[in-house]
């Protein structure tokens, strides 16, 4: 089952079809997701460990908890209005080529940053 805006394919795993998103994190999307607007394309969400392992992500991956998601971002503009509405409902956000990713994992991870894959 997936929200309001998102599909359960969006949400689950690629490889398993498992629905693994975090309950509190998924009503935080949707909140991001209503006050944006648009559509936000998602790259990645859950993922079981060994699609994890398969794409050759960290063990300790935000995804696996459910607790995270890749938005699909193109250009500096989109890139800055996501980034303000993150910022209001989550704690971590990396930014790479093409996307933002967001997360509230909290479990041995510093709150309140923002990083680059670059």
């Amino acid at each position: 089952m997936g929200t309001e805006h998102f599909s359960h394919k969006e949400l689950a795993c690629p490889c398993c079809d498992v629905m693994g998103m975090d309950e509190e994190f998924l009503q935080i999307l949707e909140a991001v997701r209503k006050e944006y607007g648009k559509p936000m394309i998602l790259n990645s969400a859950y993922r079981c460990s060994a699609h994890n392992a398969a794409i050759k992500a960290k063990s300790s991956s935000s995804h696996c908890l459910g607790l995270a998601v890749d938005i699909a971002c193109e250009g500096s503009r989109q890139r800055c209005e996501l980034i303000r509405h993150l910022l209001k409902h989550v704690t971590r956000i990396g930014i790479g080529d093409g996307f933002l990713h967001a997360d509230n994992d909290l479990g041995n991870k510093s709150p309140n940053v923002i990083w680059t894959y670059y």
